[in-house]
């Protein structure tokens, strides 16, 4: 099963479950266990922390939720905030979801020395949700922004051709049939 975001982020071969954490967790919930799917795979844009550029094409089984709360040691979690399906012994780029999109270059600088690569709200509720009902999921993303003070303006300049560059890259993979 092939899942997006949904509002603006949505394609013709994707079920668009919501934008963020709490949405995506429970449309994906209720998917789950009316139709619990074999696999799962969302697509989907992305922030840059810094080492992928605009266009990019990144794949990923390993999603974080850090919050930019953790960065100043301002906020704390008990919960286990990154997870992985990666069975392969390869480094996996650690793909962080929140429910904010980071416009700090101090915090972009910061999530790239914690070996986080890109941003992408949906993406740890979608895994999250996966684990616990046992489905094998990934995801795969195209960097439109970087994590600045231009993040917005540049996602709403490279969205469009992102959701292009997506839909190809699947092609490509035999995923989709062009």
């Amino acid at each position: 099963m092939i899942l997006c975001a949904g509002n603006n982020e949505t394609f013709d071969f994707a079920t668009p479950i919501g934008v963020g954490l709490v949405d995506s967790a429970m449309s994906l919930t209720r998917i789950c266990l009316t139709d619990k799917p074999e696999f799962i795979l969302f697509v989907g844009s992305a922030g840059s922390y810094g080492a992928h550029n605009i266009h990019d094409i990144i794949e990923s089984k390993t999603a974080a939720n850090i919050e930019l709360g953790f960065l100043d040691k301002s906020a704390y979690t008990p919960i286990d905030n990154v997870i992985s399906a990666q069975t392969e012994d390869i480094k996996d780029v650690i793909v962080n979801s929140s429910n904010y999109i980071t416009t700090s270059r101090s915090a972009m600088e910061k999530m790239s020395a914690l070996d986080i690569g890109i941003e992408n709200m949906e993406f740890f509720a979608v895994m999250r949700v996966a684990q616990v009902f046992g489905i094998p999921a990934g995801g795969v993303f195209c960097v439109t922004n970087f994590c600045n003070d231009r993040a917005h303006q540049d996602f709403i300049a490279n969205h469009g051709f992102a959701k292009v560059l997506l839909k190809a890259h699947l092609e490509e993979k035999g995923i989709l049939r062009g």
